[in-house]
């Protein structure tokens, strides 16, 4: 599959196209692994086209067949001159509305649009101003961890079916044909405010949230929770955090480590001053 990379002549011929242009050929051959081997139009001696198995369409779920012969269109979206080689996706004139649309978006722009369908991996949402998916119940897309800075148990505790919400747009989802979307981006962080006004050494009350093998979750303020490790070093022994505590336990914590960057609150039992203990 594809031309020799010392081949003058197919370097020259792929020399003149770029990334964005739209090929039309005939399919080669057909491989589960490789994909789609296409003879573009203009230089019949080999196969320089490739569509991965993942840009031959976004019906995955209806198994759209593509046999030896058969005439296709393309946009290029990669060429490699050193292998002799195209990468073709054929999503892109399969639904050229849609593909022109996801391909216009910036990061960071604020797209609207009503949830249109829950499910337990995230949630899809019908843009306002964007086209129909050819698949999926809306071409906006909202991953679970996108849904709100603070900890959820489901989607449906951020959201609800019919809700009409404003995100910012992260990517353009070429395997999928779907605009990834961010809601939380468009609220203010709560971890950010707490880091502002908190200081390690800082003596805290809160809540015992969860109990895990690696130690306790306890809520220290709204939508904030930090870590209480187990066994943390101390002089004299005495029972881990696992042991004597369950969830709704009210505590008394001391900071002892505030990461911004990972968004990660330390907490200690031990370091709490045994007059306020």
């Amino acid at each position: 599959m594809g031309a020799a990379p010392d081949d003058q002549t197919s370097r020259e011929f792929l020399a003149g196209i770029r990334v964005g242009d739209i090929c039309s050929g005939s399919v080669a051959e057909v491989t589960r692994s490789r994909g789609v081997a296409v003879t573009l139009d203009g230089f019949p001696t080999c196969p320089l086209g490739t569509v991965w198995p993942a840009d031959v369409s976004w019906r995955r779920n209806t198994a759209v067949a593509v046999k030896a012969g058969q005439r296709i269109t393309a946009e290029v979206m990669a060429v490699d001159l050193d292998e002799g080689q195209v990468r073709l996706a054929m999503t892109a004139t399969e639904n050229p509305e849609l593909w022109a649309f996801l391909k216009s978006r910036h990061r960071g722009e604020i797209l609207s649009g009503t949830v249109a369908a829950i499910e337990r991996f995230g949630v899809f949402v019908s843009l306002d101003d964007g086209p129909d998916h050819p698949v999926f119940p809306g071409v906006g897309f909202i991953t679970i961890p996108e849904l709100s800075w603070r900890h959820i148990d489901a989607a449906s505790d951020v959201v609800r079916v019919g809700q009409h919400v404003s995100c910012e747009f992260l990517q353009f989802d070429d395997w999928n044909g779907e605009a990834r979307l961010s809601l939380k981006a468009t609220q203010p962080d709560p971890f950010a405010a707490f880091a502002e006004g908190t200081a390690v050494g800082e003596t805290l009350h809160g809540k015992v949230t969860k109990v895990v093998p690696f130690g306790v979750f306890v809520q220290v303020a709204d939508g904030i929770e930090g870590l209480v490790r187990p066994r943390e070093p101390t002089r004299t022994p005495v029972e881990t955090p696992e042991d004597v505590l369950q969830a709704g336990d009210e505590v008394t914590v001391v900071v002892t480590e505030i990461d911004r960057q990972r968004r990660r609150l330390a907490l200690s039992r031990r370091e709490v001053p045994p007059d306020i203990q």
